[in-house]
């Protein structure tokens, strides 16, 4: 019998589960490595970090951040290229230490047919 915590036989993967998700952040939106996690019904927050470090170069990669709003350790300088180009909210820019405005980029694919007022 399978353990709770083993997909159903049809579920897809989490690894490919977690890149559908990412694949879908707009342009110019974000979601935090938990908040990809907690759309797909888990607390690894972690996980979804490894999923991105290995997998996640054929996906909007700059669009999951760390739950202080800043991208990806060691992909700040494109990650900016990418939020610019994007339109992406951002906190801080200028500085070393810039930071995604989670208050107004966050995407929450529940409310995906009533966007927030931007």
């Amino acid at each position: 019998m399978p353990s709770s915590s083993e997909p159903a036989p049809d579920e897809p993967p989490f690894v490919e589960r977690v890149l559908a998700v990412v694949d879908s952040i707009p342009p110019g939106r974000v979601m935090t490595y938990g908040d990809v996690a907690a759309v797909l019904g888990s607390r690894a927050a972690r996980m979804v970090g490894q999923i991105m470090a290995y997998y996640g170069s054929d996906v909007p990669w700059w669009r999951v951040v760390r739950a202080s709003g800043h991208p990806a350790a060691n992909h700040e300088h494109i990650a900016l290229q990418h939020y610019r180009a994007e339109s992406t909210p951002l906190l801080g820019v200028g500085s070393s230490a810039y930071r995604v405005d989670l208050r107004t980029a966050r995407f929450d694919p529940a409310d995906e047919d009533h966007p927030n007022d931007r």
